[in-house]
């Protein structure tokens, strides 16, 4: 609590351009950015990707990954799919690209590189993963977090990872 009123006060007497706000018994403290305007990112609401094969992308991530279906649209002007899906608190965008270029490389491309799924036990969630027939990498310490890791891909080699 010390620290966070420290912060305030810093940032306050440093740029005059600071808020603090409780919500929910969290302290959060804004600051103004250039322009005039507080910037109050809460989360990333979804992550969107395209893909090359819809239908095969819909059944990976729903039925081997588990995500919920919230909407599934069919776009007549653009004629592609897309479809919103939820996993706890996160959406994943997925749209039916056509003719799009794939990834160039695996998996240093710029923009997105992976999506990261935390899991409590991660021998368990590989073992499930590879008797749906999906290859996963060795099981491995991050050398940051000092926790278990490994990746996978998803039908257009979109890498994920599983951490512990």
């Amino acid at each position: 609590m010390k620290i966070l009123m420290y912060a305030y006060f810093y940032a306050l007497f440093f740029t005059k351009k600071a808020n603090i706000a409780l919500k929910n018994g969290i302290i959060s403290i804004i600051i103004k950015i250039k322009g005039g305007e507080f910037m109050n990112l809460k989360t990333i609401h979804h992550i969107a990707i395209i893909v090359s094969n819809y239908e095969k992308s819909k059944d990976f991530y729903v039925n081997k990954l588990g995500f919920e279906i919230i909407r599934e649209n069919y776009r007549e002007e653009k004629g592609d799919y897309k479809l919103d899906l939820k996993l706890g608190d996160c959406e994943l965008e997925i749209f039916s690209g056509k003719n799009n270029p794939k990834r160039l490389s695996y998996p240093e491309a710029c923009g997105l590189r992976h999506l990261a799924f935390k899991v409590d036990n991660i021998e368990e969630v590989v073992s499930q993963l590879n008797e749906m027939g999906i290859e996963t990498e060795p099981i491995r310490i991050d050398t940051i977090t000092n926790k278990k890791m490994t990746f996978f891909a998803d039908p257009d080699n979109l890498p994920l990872e599983l951490h512990e």
